[in-house]
C-alpha cells in the first residue's frame, strides 16, 4: 500500500459507536450462549474480534475459512449488488453459532451445511447459529445471500475504502485494513487466509477485474459474468474487484514465464504506457532479489485518476490509479507481493514487514538504476529533525488504527531493513531477502518471527537494530 503522499489524523469519536456495538455483540453473544445451554448442546458461541492490537474486533473466533465462493451481481443504474457468499470453513472448537465481519447491506437468509441459520445482527458482525452444534476439527460450509448498496468506509487515518463508486458505473472495492466487509461476508483479519472464486456480473461494456486468473467470461442478455479463481491463499484485505471499460493487454509474460494481465482505464491508457511496459522487467528485476514470484500471474489495475487516494497491493493485481502510476511506486506495489501477500503479517501491528520491505526496495530499485543509493536514503532520511513524523513512534509499535500506515511504518521500516544490511552484510543480507519469502511462503509471521529469522540467518542477535531502531522511541542519538 501507498498512503505517503498525506499525513491524515483519526476522525473524531468512533470510540463510543465501537463501545455501543461491542455492548449489543456482547449482548447478542450471552442470549445465545444462554439459548444453547438450555437446548443441552455442548457448543459455545465463537466470538467476535481476533483481540488485533489495533484492531480487535476485526476477524473471528472459532473457525479457519479455507476457501471463499463470491458470486457477485452488480447493477450500475441503481447502485445494488447482489451477493452470494459460500464459506467453507473449519471449526476449531466446539461452536454453537460464529461470527462474520459485514458492514451494511440486507442479508436474505443463511445455511449452514444447506440447513437454515438463524441470523443476527450487531453493528459490523453477523452471527450465524447452525441448525446443529460444529464440532471441533469438522468441516463445514455457509451460505449468505444478500443485497443493497454497499458502503464506502472511511478509515481511522481519513482515507477511503470498501466500495467506491466511479462516474460511468465503475467501482473499485478495496480492502485494507477493513474495508473488505463491505461488500462479502467473512473472517476479516489477516491471519485468516484461503482461497477465492469470485464471480461478478455486469452490464455489457464493463469488465469486471479482480484476483487470480479469469476462469471465464459468459454473456447473458445484456449483461456478462467474469469469473476469477485465486488457488493461492489470500488474506481478505487483499481481495478487490474493478468495475470499468477497462482495456485488457494479457499478451505479455515476465522472463520466468509468469503472464501479466494488464487492465487500464481507456483514459489513462496514453500516460500509463510508459511504465506499464516496464511491468515485466520490474518483476524480472524482483525475482532476481526476492526468488521466485509467489503467485501464478501478475499485471496491474490503472485505474481512472483520483479513483482512490492511494495505490494498493491487492494479491497478484496492484490496483493503481493513474495519479499514483509511476515506476517507483510499481516497484514497490510489486514488492508486495513477497512481502504482504505471500508472507502476510499476523497482525496489523506487524504492518512494517509488509511496508519496510516494499519501501527499500524503492530504495534498491533506485541504487541500480542510476538515482541515490540505498544509504544516501537511509541518509536522507536520519538527517530530518527529532520532530520529523517519522520518529513519531517504532515502526513496529503503531500506538493506534489510524497509524498503521503512518510514515514511521514506512520510511523508519525500511530504515530498519538498511540496518539489517549493515549489520550482517551485503552477501547475507541479499541471501536474507530471498530466504525470508520462501520459507513463509504464503504463510503468516509476526514481528517476533522475523527477529528470530534474523538472528538465526546472521549467527548472532541483532539486538541494537531491534532495540534502538524498531522499538526504540524518538530518533536514534547515531546514524
Amino acid at each position: 500500500m501507498d498512503k505517503r503522499p498525506e499525513r491524515r489524523t483519526a476522525p473524531k469519536g468512533p470510540g463510543a459507536r465501537r463501545s455501543r456495538r461491542g455492548r449489543l455483540a456482547a449482548a447478542l453473544l450471552a442470549a445465545l450462549t444462554v439459548t444453547s445451554c438450555a437446548g443441552g448442546v455442548s457448543g459455545t458461541p465463537g466470538a467476535f474480534g481476533t483481540r488485533d492490537p489495533l484492531f480487535p474486533r476485526l476477524g473471528n473466533d472459532g473457525y479457519d475459512v479455507e476457501h471463499y465462493s463470491l458470486d457477485l451481481d452488480y447493477d450500475p443504474a441503481s447502485g445494488i449488488l447482489t451477493g452470494g457468499a459460500t464459506i467453507v470453513a473449519r471449526a476449531t472448537k466446539d461452536l454453537s453459532a460464529f461470527d462474520l465481519d459485514f458492514a451494511g447491506m440486507r442479508v436474505r437468509d443463511a445455511t449452514v451445511d444447506d440447513e437454515p441459520a438463524a441470523v443476527s445482527r450487531a453493528g459490523d458482525e453477523l452471527t450465524l447459529r447452525p441448525h446443529e452444534d460444529l464440532t471441533r476439527g469438522e468441516t463445514f460450509t455457509a451460505r449468505v445471500r444478500y443485497s443493497g448498496r454497499p458502503r464506502t468506509i472511511t478509515d481511522a487515518d481519513g482515507s477511503k475504502e470498501g466500495w467506491l463508486t466511479q462516474p460511468g458505473g465503475g467501482v473499485l472495492a478495496l480492502g485494507e485494513p477493513t474495508g473488505s466487509m463491505a461488500w462479502f461476508p467473512s473472517n476479516n483479519h489477516p491471519s485468516d487466509k484461503a482461497t477465492y472464486d469470485i464471480k461478478v456480473t455486469v452490464p455489457d461494456g464493463l469488465r469486471a477485474v479482480s484476483n487470480g486468473e479469469l476462469a471465464s467470461t459468459v454473456h447473458n442478455g445484456a449483461r456478462t459474468a467474469f469469473s476469477w479463481k485465486v488457488k493461492e491463499p489470500m488474506a481478505s484485505y487483499l481481495a478487490m474487484v474493478a468495475i470499468g471499460p477497462y482495456e485488457i493487454d494479457d499478451k505479455k509474460t515476465t522472463k520466468s514465464g509468469i503472464p501479466v494481465y494488464a487492465a487500464v482505464d481507456p483514459g489513462a491508457k496514453d500516460r500509463a504506457s510508459g511504465v506499464l511496459a516496464q511491468l515485466p522487467d520490474i518483476l524480472t528485476w524482483e525475482e532476481e532479489r526476492f526468488g521466485p514470484y509467489p503467485f501464478s500471474s501478475t499485471g496491474v489495475v490503472v485505474a481512472p485518476a483520483k479513483s482512490a487516494g492511494y495505490a494498493l497491493e491487492t494479491q497478484n493485481r496492484p490496483v493503481m490509479p493513474l495519479d499514483q502510476f509511476d515506476v517507483s511506486t510499481l516497484v514497490h506495489e510489486l514488492a508486495h507481493q513477497w512481502f504482504g501477500d505471500s508472507v502476510t503479517p499476523a497482525t496489523w501491528r506487524d504492518m512494517w514487514l509488509n511496508e519496510g520491505f516494499a519501501q527499500y526496495s524503492e530504495w534498491l530499485w533506485s541504487e541500480q538504476h542510476g538515482g541515490p543509493s540505498a544509504r544516501e536514503r537511509f541518509a536522507t532520511e536520519y538527517a530530518k529533525d527529532d520532530g520529523d513524523e517519522i520518529w513519531a513512534y517504532p515502526p513496529a509499535s503503531p500506538p493506534t488504527a489510524a497509524d498503521v500506515s503512518g510514515r514511521p511504518v514506512y520510511v523508519r521500516g525500511a530504515m530498519v531493513v538498511h540496518k539489517i544490511r549493515e549489520a550482517v552484510g551485503d552477501e547475507k543480507f541479499f541471501a536474507l531477502l530471498k530466504d525470508w519469502p520462501r520459507v513463509r511462503r504464503h504463510a503468516n509471521a509476526s514481528t517476533k518471527d522475523f527477529i528470530h529469522f534474523v538472528d538465526e540467518e546472521a549467527g548472532k542477535r541483532l539486538t541494537e537494530v531491534w532495540k534502538t531502531w524498531l522499538y526504540g522511541d524518538g530518533k536514534p542519538d547515531a546514524a
